[in-house]
């Protein structure tokens, strides 16, 4: 099994859990080993997937997956850089991890969007 880091397993499990609530649906399944699974909507159409694995599935490692989502590292560089392995008719995030206008810019120098 693979050494998991808790502060790092936190980090990945809250911004996943957001995107997942910012983006709900069923159409596309992004993976962080060993840390987490959400299950998000598409940009465009997507329908609904009820069982098993959905047909769009994107998986990466926590370090690629907090780069995009504190705004660190764009979705075409990490797809050049083969950090992302994407398959399926939704496979393109680049909406999920753009930055929103409203994000607010903390401390750290991460991005977050401010709750409605």
């Amino acid at each position: 099994m693979r050494n998991v880091d808790p502060t790092i397993a936190a980090k990945v499990r809250t911004a996943a859990r957001r995107l997942a609530e910012e983006h709900p649906g069923k159409a596309v399944e992004l993976r962080i080993p060993p840390y987490t699974a959400v299950q998000l909507g598409a940009e465009v159409g997507g329908g609904t997937h009820r069982r098993g694995t959905p047909p769009t599935v994107v998986e990466m490692d926590a370090d690629t997956f907090l780069a995009l989502v504190e705004h660190r590292l764009d979705w075409a560089q990490a797809k050049a850089s083969f950090a992302v392995t994407a398959s399926g008719a939704h496979a393109d995030l680049s909406h999920v991890f753009h930055p929103r206008a409203d994000a607010v810019t903390t401390p750290e120098g991460n991005a977050s969007t401010p709750r409605r």
